[in-house]
C-alpha cells in the first residue's frame, strides 16, 4: 500500500522536528503558515507566518533544554488537502516532566502545509508545564 503523499509530507515534518532540523521544516510550509496552539500558556496562540512556527519550535526545544520528544503514531489524510496525526510527547521543564498525547490537524494546499491546529489530551496538565 503506498503512501498518500499528504501522509509523507507530514512524516518528513515529523522527522525534521525530531532533528531540530528547521531548514527541512521551512521547506514544508508556506510563507504565510498559521499554527494555532491551544490553553493559556505562554506558547499559546495564533503564529502566524513561517518564521513565527519556526520560533515556536525553537522555544519549546529551549524552555525543555533540549529534552522535548515526539514519538509520531499514526497519520490519516483525507485526499482533500487535510491530515491528521496522533503523536505522543515527552519533556522536562525545571522540576516538571510530562508525557501525554496530542493531535495536529493540517491543512495543506500545493504540497505545502498552510494551516496547522494543535489538539492536546489533557489541556490543563498542558498549561501547567508550560507555565
Amino acid at each position: 500500500m503506498s503512501q498518500h503523499p499528504d501522509c509523507a509530507l507530514v512524516r518528513r515534518g515529523y522527522e525534521a522536528f525530531g532533528k531540530g532540523d528547521m531548514e527541512t521544516m521551512a521547506t514544508l510550509m508556506t510563507a504565510d503558515v498559521i499554527h494555532h496552539v491551544p490553553g493559556t500558556h505562554p506558547l499559546s496562540g495564533h503564529h502566524k507566518g513561517r518564521e513565527a512556527v519556526l520560533d515556536l519550535y525553537r522555544r519549546m526545544g529551549e524552555e525543555t533544554k533540549g529534552t522535548m520528544r515526539v514519538e509520531l503514531e499514526r497519520v490519516m489524510a483525507d485526499g482533500r488537502g487535510h491530515a491528521i496525526a496522533v503523536h505522543k510527547w515527552h519533556a522536562d521543564r525545571g522540576d516538571r516532566g510530562i508525557e501525554m498525547h496530542g493531535g495536529l490537524f493540517f491543512t495543506i494546499v500545493g504540497g505545502k502545509i498552510t494551516d496547522i491546529d494543535e489538539c492536546s489530551e489533557d489541556i490543563d496538565a498542558e498549561n501547567d508545564f508550560w507555565h
